[in-house]
């Protein structure tokens, strides 16, 4: 099993209306591509720098093999990424890890 994780800093200011809309529209369209079993959002709560102005979360993905992984790499992350990047210009930060579960 895989873990998909993406990491993302969101200016305060949008930061809610931002999460209602990756629970609400993001999140549900990754998970119709049929490339992940199961997802969850988390929210750091320790701050990686404490004066900062962003709030940060961790969308996690869970993919059943390296193959499906691939496979949402190439042929639907590029547009669902760019969508987010539009909607959300200049305000968030993101990045991306692939993680093996043990």
């Amino acid at each position: 099993m895989l873990l998909y994780n993406v990491t993302v800093a969101v200016d305060a200011p949008i930061a809610e209306e931002w999460l209602a809309w990756m629970k609400g529209t993001h999140i549900p369209e990754v998970m119709a591509t049929g490339c992940f079993v199961r997802n969850q959002i988390t929210r750091l709560l320790d701050p990686i720098q404490p004066d900062s102005t962003d709030e940060t979360f961790a969308i996690q993905y869970y993919c059943e093999s390296p193959e499906m992984l691939d496979t949402y790499l190439n042929e639907y992350a590029p547009a669902l990424q760019k969508d987010h990047a539009t909607r959300y210009a200049e305000k968030f930060a993101a990045f991306r890890t692939i993680l093996e579960v043990l």
